[in-house]
């Protein structure tokens, strides 16, 4: 199964991402991550989709997804010539004894301490899944509290900005 995601380019109006989102439930398709929000334009969002799925189901969701009124672009972020990030925050059970060492042992990822508590610490960590889950690896289950991940978003890089990155556009 490939995993791919999607930057697709909306008309800001209410319930489109109930539409696109329900365009998959429909069509019994697996949405992995899905981000939104307005981009500099105020009439228009911008949605990241990570999905996975044999070559075929991934055509079909292109297919199913240019057909819906207010998608005005998708676009393929391959991970060649795009930047796809995700952020996390970690609540990580730490004693008092240990805090500098997983503290510094969180530099090494450049996360960010954004709370700390007498016995947790919150990071905030940016980038790549692979990133992201060896740092939770080496945190180890045991310390981790609570996870909360925002999904991917993505962007194609500056020389591939409008070349065969681009799937469909209205």
């Amino acid at each position: 199964m490939d995993k791919k995601t999607f930057s697709l380019l909306v008309e800001n109006t209410p319930g489109v991402l109930s539409r696109v989102a329900g365009l998959f439930t429909r069509r019994g398709f697996n949405i992995d991550s899905i981000t939104a929000g307005v981009t500099d334009d105020p009439h228009l969002t911008r949605m990241t989709i990570a999905t996975h799925g044999e070559d075929e189901v991934i055509s079909q969701i292109v297919k199913q997804l240019a057909k819906l009124e207010e998608v005005i672009q998708i676009r393929e972020l391959k991970p060649e010539c795009s930047v796809i990030r995700e952020l996390i925050l970690v609540r990580v059970r730490v004693s008092e004894q240990e805090r500098a060492q997983v503290i510094s042992m969180a530099e090494v990822f450049r996360a960010r301490v954004v709370d700390i508590a007498a016995d947790n610490v919150i990071f905030e960590l940016t980038g790549d899944s692979s990133k992201i889950e060896a740092f939770l690896r080496l945190l180890g289950p045991s310390r981790i509290e609570k996870v909360a991940k925002t999904g991917v978003t993505g962007l194609t890089r500056g020389m591939f900005g409008s070349d065969e990155a681009e799937i469909y556009n209205r």
